[in-house]
């Protein structure tokens, strides 16, 4: 390092700790400093008065030289790895360009919690050793930069449930991560997640990250430094984890793809040291986040053909047939216009009849048909989830959070109501026996409208203010009925001065504070995208859709 600390870009301060837990942090962010040459920092006057939107800075600065931009910006990781097994590009040219970007990406919107450049070179080196000697690659995505959420285990760094006295020294890949390595990726980084792993917005003891296209509002939780980081192009291709939106929310605030599979489709092994009570009542998923439809559909055949269960033995088996085999009938496809209980904000109105005008043009009446989906009992699924999300009625939470001397942030109060407590066996198997009736309950309102795919909201709105995140009503209903769901960019933004409708009436005593936050707000510039779900286990059926639906929607 040199005589000027690493500058970060600070759009909200953070609730202070106790005066020893602050000194514990420190570590943390030298660790990352220690990897990012003085020479890499941004001018000082951009942090004294920064703008509303950093997400050009990267390409405008200076830093970056012509061939960086070309890699760091032109491809996404489908072509990125054609290039590299075509000779164009080296893996060290290759990671060297995302190492240098994503460490501009974090002076303006703090995404990283770890930061290792040099064992990402050494392992890029040996990618382009093994090509030169053998003139083939290792696997599809040879040389390819992958970043990874900062609870998910890789040999020799650190992981962490979102506060610092959860810290964990790891020694081993989890599955994830060794079934990519295997295929050729090359991790240099990890990224932040909120406290507790629980919240829409991210921040945690490594900080609070931004949303790049509008500072003052939230890149999104718990997936939130993968959104920020692909979203600044710091990254071409993450991994994230989804209980209640945590992939699909973070994609959707920062304009990029995530896809959440049904559970089990995919490997979580080794990605927690220990359980998640949550997962009692609704389990977790990962899945891919990155610049396109074809990446995702990438990522997800490179692990389900990796035979994750012959490793794990939660995973159910699967034969991967994705975007390589559309719908060949017409499709049916629902579009959801509300949920019955949040009306949603404006520019998530505009996005959404962007999408009905384009899948009803009568040129495309013959593989597609459009109706209108209402969902089924959405603010009964939201009391139900939020109860079962806590089913130790949060103890575990709060004593790893102040055991440290670390605050409880906002939204993980919010996250466990005063009345909360610890639920018995009886009480936990009534959950479940709730949560399953409801499913078939689903399943029935599904089948009455017929539908193949419904399209709808991703959040209420766009991107939300820091600390306000608190609707998860459009992502964690999908969780609670465990279908598939993948979140796509729109050409729509938030705008300034946009109204809602003048007949407008809310559904609800949230849909009315959901309201206010908009009136009161300023979203401008914020990205919007949309969410595509499918039933339970009909992922495949899904890409299928989506195979259909991607040159109607211009989808990358």
């Amino acid at each position: 390092m040199g005589s000027r600390s690493l500058p970060i870009i600070v759009a909200k301060p953070m609730i202070q700790g106790t005066a020893e837990y602050e000194a514990n942090r420190l570590p943390l962010f030298a660790a990352i400093s220690s990897n990012i040459p003085e020479e890499w920092y941004l001018p000082q006057e951009l942090f004294d008065n920064p703008p509303k939107n950093v997400s050009n800075i990267p390409s405008t600065c200076g830093l970056l030289s012509a061939e960086e931009l070309e890699i760091t910006e032109k491809h996404d990781a489908t072509s990125l790895a054609e290039a590299i097994a075509a000779r164009q590009y080296s893996a060290v040219t290759v990671i060297k360009a995302f190492i240098k970007r994503a460490a501009i990406a974090h002076q303006l919107v703090r995404c990283l919690t770890q930061f290792f450049p040099k064992d990402a070179l050494e392992q890029a080196t040996k990618l382009d050793e093994h090509l030169t000697t053998t003139g083939k690659t290792v696997g599809p995505l040879h040389g390819v930069p992958v970043s990874i959420k900062e609870h998910m285990a890789i040999a020799g760094q650190s992981s962490s449930f979102g506060e610092l006295s959860t810290t964990f020294s790891d020694d081993k890949d989890c599955l994830m991560v060794a079934i990519l390595r295997k295929a050729g990726a090359v991790f240099y980084c990890k990224t932040n997640q909120p406290q507790a792993i629980m919240h829409m917005d991210c921040s945690s003891h490594f900080g609070r990250t931004l949303n790049p296209y509008n500072i003052y509002l939230t890149c999104g939780g718990s997936s939130g430094g993968e959104g920020a980081l692909i979203g600044m192009k710091g990254s071409v291709l993450g991994v994230g984890s989804d209980i209640g939106g945590s992939i699909r929310a973070p994609a959707a605030y920062c304009g990029i793809y995530g896809y959440k599979p049904t559970s089990n489709m995919l490997p979580m092994q080794g990605m927690l040291r220990g359980a998640m009570p949550a997962e009692l009542n609704i389990l977790a998923a990962t899945g891919p986040m990155g610049r396109s439809l074809r990446d995702m559909n990438l990522m997800t055949r490179v692990v389900i053909e990796a035979d994750p269960f012959l490793v794990d033995p939660k995973i159910i088996p699967t034969v991967w047939k994705g975007l390589q085999d559309p719908i060949k009938r017409r499709l049916k496809v629902g579009i959801m216009e509300n949920d019955g209980f949040i009306e949603p904000q404006p520019p998530v109105k505009r996005a959404l009849a962007w999408a009905r005008k384009l899948l009803s043009d009568p040129k495309n009446s013959e593989i597609i048909e459009v109706k209108d989906f209402q969902q089924y009992k959405a603010e009964d699924a939201f009391r139900k989830v939020s109860r079962m999300f806590i089913p130790d009625g949060g103890a575990g939470i709060i004593e790893a959070i102040e055991s440290s001397g670390e605050p409880v942030l906002p939204l993980t109060r919010a996250l466990i109501p005063d009345n909360a407590k610890m639920s018995n066996a009886v009480e936990v198997s009534d959950m479940r026996f709730e949560r399953d009736t409801f499913r078939t309950e689903y399943v029935a309102a599904w089948n009455a409208q017929d539908v193949d795919v419904v399209i709808g909201p991703c959040y209420v709105g766009p991107a939300p203010a820091h600390d306000t995140a608190r609707y998860w009503t459009y992502t964690s209903f999908w969780n609670f009925v465990d279908h598939p769901g993948l979140v796509f960019p729109t050409p729509i933004k938030a705008e300034l001065g946009e109204k809602y409708a003048e007949d407008y009436k809310p559904l609800s005593e949230e849909c009315k504070q959901v309201k206010e936050l908009w009136d009161g707000g300023d979203f401008e510039g914020a990205p919007v995208n949309l969410q595509i779900n499918a039933r339970k286990y009909h992922d495949n059926q899904l890409f299928g859709a989506l195979a259909v639906l991607k040159d109607v929607l211009s989808l990358a």
